[in-house]
């Protein structure tokens, strides 16, 4: 019997949906399988959602310095359950455009969880797709190639106490819901699901603790980067204990306790609420994997240049194949992967991916840090740039923050960018393409500029690499 589909995808994530629409694109008869929502984490309870909060906060907060600019105003305020409203009412517009976009591109949308097992040609054909259906029953699928898209999940620590019950310990899905506003937190986890909530509830007013288990916050990016965001977000009274192992998180009837220890001192955290961020699970159990023979590294599933894994007819993409856990690294492969599939000669899989955190101020990198090439024993130049100079920034009251990349002395490539400021999320990007293209020192000097923009900061850092800075 004929295969059903060319391609079945479970999941359908920014991996899994941009995926299915690609190899539509490409004459694919495709399904895609979801167990809960279109748009899966990112949409409904990651990336969109805490965007609309962080920007709540932010409008909020900025009303505290009206007077900087001229303007004034009295007794503002917020309506916590109107600002959680307009996080989920954002989350469902975006569940409702990917449900149009299935429809446009042909794509046949399956509601249930999957399982795989082996299919009708054996080791020689990709596995078969059983779907537990949400309207009951089941329906098993045959398909030329399945790719999965399954994700991943908020990491616990039973083993401490540290999981989450909705209640007194928060994972991510219930830092964007709650039922009322605690005022104290502490917030296990410096990365940047932890920071951005540690923003969000700090610029309502509420007291936040972040616990970091290395000697630094926000560990993964530049150590320069990370120690300025300490100090911004410091200055807005947020509360750090980095070096600190979380040893115990009890509840009590007032809240949690969440026992620490620092340079080999005990320490208690008293807090109404503990958000755990921690880190990530993949989705990878309980879906057939160890019956196919899969391969897995520490449960995510091994794939190689083109996200084939060692089953022949199986792809995964995303959060269930590895770092970084990004919704646009999942894209990527999921694009590559689908033309890959259909064929098609693709461009590197493994291009610079850009990290983002958008709190307050928002940090953004991409490439390699300054502490990664050294210990590399690359010759590199360095150039920076602060905003407190650059002529928008001061014009716009956002002088806080600077522009750091990292050039490899013998070749010129830009290797590696590192910014923190106001929307420098959206200005990564610009270093992304030059890195992708190979850029070098003298390409990026030889860019204009537009006059006056923060983008700037980023012409004035590459001209400091080499010795020809204009502005400071």
């Amino acid at each position: 019997m004929a295969a059903e589909f060319d391609l079945v995808v479970i999941g359908s994530g920014p991996g899994g949906y941009v995926a299915a629409i690609r190899a539509s694109q490409l004459g694919q008869k495709v399904a895609i399988v979801e167990r809960e929502n279109l748009g899966g984490i990112c949409l409904n309870w990651g990336c969109i959602p805490t965007k609309a909060l962080l920007k709540s906060g932010e409008k909020f907060e900025s009303l505290s310095h009206l007077k900087e600019y001229g303007l004034s105003a009295s007794g503002a305020s917020f309506d916590f359950d109107a600002i959680i409203q307009r996080s989920r009412g954002v989350a469902a517009t975006m569940n409702k455009g990917i449900g149009f976009l299935m429809k446009k591109n042909k794509i046949e949308v399956i509601e249930g969880s999957a399982t795989l097992e082996k299919g009708p040609n054996g080791a020689s054909g990709a596995p078969k797709v059983v779907v537990a259906l949400k309207a009951g029953g089941a329906r098993a699928i045959e398909a030329k190639t399945v790719m999965l898209a399954v994700g991943a999940r908020a990491r616990s620590l039973p083993q401490i106490g540290l999981e989450a019950d909705g209640d007194k310990i928060w994972a991510y899905r219930d830092a964007l819901a709650p039922k009322k506003l605690p005022k104290t937190f502490v917030v296990i986890g410096s990365g940047a699901i932890g920071i951005e909530f540690a923003s969000f509830y700090r610029a309502l007013g509420a007291e936040v603790t972040v616990v970091e288990a290395v000697d630094r916050i926000m560990p993964v990016e530049d150590e320069e980067v990370s120690k300025a965001a300490q100090k911004s977000f410091e200055k807005r009274g947020i509360k750090f204990k980095v070096g600190a192992k979380v040893t115990r998180v009890t509840k009590s009837a007032k809240g949690v306790s969440v026992a620490v220890e620092i340079g080999g001192k005990a320490e208690t955290l008293e807090a109404e609420v503990c958000i755990s961020a921690v880190g990530i699970t993949a989705n990878t159990d309980g879906i057939g994997l160890e019956a196919l023979g899969v391969e897995l590294d520490r449960g995510h599933i091994k794939t190689d240049s083109h996200c084939q894994t060692n089953v022949k007819g199986l792809y995964a993409i995303g959060d269930c194949a590895g770092a970084p856990w990004l919704a646009h690294k999942a894209s990527h492969e999921g694009i590559h992967a689908a033309e890959h599939i259909a064929g098609y000669k693709t461009p590197n899989v493994h291009s610079p991916i850009a990290g983002c955190t958008y709190a307050q101020p928002q940090v953004a990198s991409v490439g390699v840090t300054e502490q990664a090439a050294r210990a590399e024993n690359r010759e590199v130049k360095i150039g920076r740039f602060p905003f407190r100079v650059n002529g928008k920034a001061v014009a716009a009251g956002e002088i806080d923050g600077f522009v750091k990349v990292i050039f490899d002395a013998k070749t010129g490539a830009l290797i590696g960018a590192h910014m923190i400021g106001h929307e420098v999320t959206e200005m990564i990007q610009g270093y992304v393409t030059a890195i992708t293209m190979e850029a070098t020192e003298e390409d990026i000097h030889g860019i204009v500029y537009p006059h006056p923009t923060m983008s700037e900061a980023m012409h004035e850092a590459a001209l400091d690499a080499y010795g020809r800075m204009l502005h400071l």
